[in-house]
């Protein structure tokens, strides 16, 4: 079978400790139910640094400037342990400041609702002007009085943007009375499309195949938009790849909680095996909502609030190329209605069934990548090690069915597993950060297959409280490329001469 291949990743940060404050859900909560805590007093003084940012080694790792084996390899906690190598420009892509981003966000506005005062955007388009993948858009950044700024905020119900602590900008509503194009989802909007447009940026930038050749575009987030006739009607997709230049792209959004991604993956491989779309690329921006998410728990232990970042991602699915790690479409998992929300019914349902149903064992995938949310950030909320706690019970699985050990679990973790280096940015940490490295290393000969795990807890929509999660397997290129070009103009001409041929002699026969 011809299987399509993952054929690039590119992974953004962006720090935005600003937006912790005044967007992420948590303090924006605490702040219409208790303004003045004592947590928010404290909040600002728990805010990291943008070279601290940079230097946080599983930011590193993201980004593609450490392995996961080397991250493996340092002592934890992370934080405040600076990697001396660390490049805010990584392999993969980068971790772009709060200030750049409101830049990004104005490049990415198409209806002017995102305003910024004239010093600032002045200043932010200098520094855009000097970036590698955004120079020639930075002339979109432009200015308005900081009168008008405030106008905005104080009477108009604008979001304001913040820089330091000082209003730099804001974000207007997009229509008076409509609550779903309120200022407030105007911004969540515009953030998840101007962070998905920087993932998409990277994805693009020295490609190797021509950027119009492009077809499809799956948004993977977990933001809605539309209006209040259709809340949820989308397109970030289009919006996403009318800015990054994906002219040759239709697309769509596709949404399942933490597992999306996933989901989106399996779509965009199903396509391009198909043959509908030549090659499809998923692609995700980052949540305001998440900023902060565990910030209560991380001030009470006197760490850094580490959920200070956007994250986003981007993949590009095309046909077999004999060289790039192939999507074994044969080899997928799904967590069906009937199968129960246990965690060991799931994890059968996503790994031991599509395994086992394809003659290999647990032990013969090399790694998976299930939720890989950074430690340090679950840890102190009393979630644990999300990462770890689903590698074990992977093992378990194993020991169970006969296919491991029960004295090799221990080890089962470290060598099939890897140490989580995500945000906690609901469907960004759900199996994707691995592809970028697992293409690397199946490449290089490191690896020659690694399982890709999502899984999501519908039960946060209210509207059913079943489980959800899908998988499939990566594997290593056999270098074969199956010739799908169809049957040629000479043969299609042969066979219809033939049949013309039988039909004069059926005819023949049946008047004698």
């Amino acid at each position: 079978m011809n299987f399509p291949v993952l054929k690039k990743a590119s992974y953004i940060l962006v720090n935005t400790p600003d937006m912790v404050i005044h967007n992420g859900t948590t303090q924006t909560l605490e702040r219409e139910t208790n303004p003045n805590s004592e947590y928010l007093q404290n909040l600002k003084n728990h805010l990291r640094p943008f070279e601290e940012v940079v230097a946080y080694a599983p930011n590193q790792t993201y980004i593609g400037n450490l392995t996961p084996e080397q991250l493996s390899e340092m002592p934890r906690p992370w934080f405040g342990k600076n990697v001396e190598t660390a490049d805010r420009f990584g392999k993969f892509g980068e971790v772009m400041p709060q200030d750049e981003f409101y830049g990004l966000m104005k490049i990415s506005d198409v209806f002017d609702l995102v305003i910024l005062e004239a010093a600032f955007a002045n200043a932010v388009r200098e520094k855009l002007a000097k970036h590698p993948l955004i120079a020639a858009k930075a002339e979109k950044i432009v200015g308005d009085s900081i009168e008008k700024v405030q106008d905005l905020v104080n009477n108009s119900g604008a979001e304001g943007l913040y820089q330091d602590g000082n209003l730099v900008g804001c974000v207007r509503r997009a229509h008076e009375f409509d609550p779903n194009l309120s200022a407030h989802y105007m911004l969540e909007n515009l953030a998840v499309k101007a962070s998905g447009v920087l993932a998409g940026m990277h994805l693009i930038n020295n490609l190797d195949i021509p950027v119009n050749e492009i077809e499809y575009i799956i948004e993977c987030s977990e933001e809605a938009i539309g209006d209040m006739n259709q809340r949820g009607g989308g397109n970030i997709a289009k919006a996403i790849g009318e800015v990054v230049g994906l002219t040759g792209a239709t697309g769509s959004d596709m949404r399942g909680f933490c597992a999306g991604p996933t989901h989106s993956l399996i779509t965009a491989a199903s396509l391009v095996q198909s043959g509908i779309y030549k090659n499809v690329v998923v692609i995700a921006g980052g949540a305001t909502a998440k900023l902060g998410m565990n910030g209560r728990d991380h001030v009470k232990k006197n760490m850094p609030v580490l959920e200070d970042c956007l994250g986003g991602f981007a993949v590009l699915v095309s046909p077999n190329d004999g060289v790039s790690p192939v999507l074994r479409t044969d080899v997928v998992g799904r967590h069906t209605i009937g199968h129960g929300a246990s965690p060991q019914a799931v994890l059968e349902a996503l790994v031991l069934d599509p395994l086992t149903a394809n003659g290999l064992k647990v032990t013969d995938v090399q790694k998976y990548a299930p939720e890989m949310q950074t430690p340090d950030i679950t840890e102190p909320a009393g979630a644990g090690d999300v990462p770890t706690q689903n590698y074990k019970m992977i093992g378990a699985l194993a020991v169970k069915k006969g296919q491991l050990d029960k004295k090799e679990l221990p080890n089962f973790v470290k060598q099939y597993g890897y140490p989580g280096y995500a945000p906690t940015q609901g469907h960004i940490p759900s199996g994707a950060p691995i592809i970028g490295h697992g293409i690397e290393h199946i490449k290089n000969g490191a690896l020659n297959n690694f399982m890709i795990v999502g899984k999501g807890s519908l039960f946060l929509g209210r509207m059913t409280n079943l489980f959800d999660g899908v998988s499939i397997l990566v594997e290593k290129n056999t270098g074969k490329v199956e010739n799908n070009s169809g049957v040629s103009k000479e043969e299609v001409k042969s066979m219809v001469a033939d049949a013309m041929k039988d039909f004069a002699a059926f005819l023949v026969n049946a008047n004698q």
